[in-house]
């Protein structure tokens, strides 16, 4: 049995300029179906520290490995983008097609798909979710809880290896709330969860870390 974590964050340092640093020395990994919860203060690093998973701001010191593998340069960084899906908090940075099916097709017609194969999975990913009456909904007409859960659903039909969500259910009704809270108790992928909300945590993860607290991040054995 392969025991390589999926993600490995290995002494990580990181600041931004002119501000004290948000990670010294930070290690951090995640493993196969594991469900990992970040919550702490704003300004804590939550949202950074996804960022440097997926190479959007580039660490002082320290390295992160995909699979076991050091994504050192473009390449890797490519391949961990494949196998890695980040869920931004707000939608409309992530939202860019015209309708809902063709923006849950983009990721896998980036894959390499042919246009007939990205749709039929973009449809299949809806019709798993529970989301295919909105397949034909011009995006920018949805309502904030169907853009995250569109927003979800184009990542998942990448199929990647595993998930970084950034406040999920920040700002939604109760029933989008309960949605969201479904559709991702249904995945068994491995993922990272950043949320203020402890109760949305504790259904969603299973493991949790505190950031931001007077002796840095730490391990946190319940919410």
């Amino acid at each position: 049995m392969d025991l390589t974590p999926i993600l490995s964050l290995e002494r990580i340092t990181f600041a931004y300029p002119g501000r004290p640093a948000l990670f010294r020395e930070f290690s951090l990994s995640l493993g196969e179906g594991e469900r990992l919860g970040l919550h702490g203060p704003n300004g804590s690093g939550k949202t950074t520290l996804l960022r440097l998973i997926v190479g959007l701001e580039t660490p002082q010191a320290g390295g992160i490995s995909y699979r076991g593998r050091l994504a050192a340069g473009e390449a890797e960084l490519r391949e961990l983008r494949r196998g890695v899906g980040l869920v931004m908090q707000n939608s409309d940075d992530q939202l860019f097609s015209a309708t809902v099916l063709e923006e849950t097709a983009f990721g896998p017609l980036n894959l390499g798909l042919r246009r007939r194969e990205a749709r039929d999975r973009a449809m299949e990913t809806l019709e798993g979710l529970g989301l295919a009456e909105l397949a034909g909904r011009a995006t920018h007409r949805l309502s904030m809880g169907e853009k995250k859960m569109v927003a979800l659903a184009s990542v998942l039909s990448m199929r990647p290896g595993a998930l970084l969500l950034d406040e999920p259910a920040a700002s939604l009704d109760d029933d989008s709330r309960g949605r969201i809270i479904d559709i991702l108790r249904r995945q068994a992928l491995a993922r990272i969860v950043v949320a203020h909300d402890r109760d949305f945590l504790r259904q969603t993860a299973s493991t949790f870390i505190r950031l931001g607290g007077p002796g840095g991040p730490e391990p946190v054995p319940e919410l």
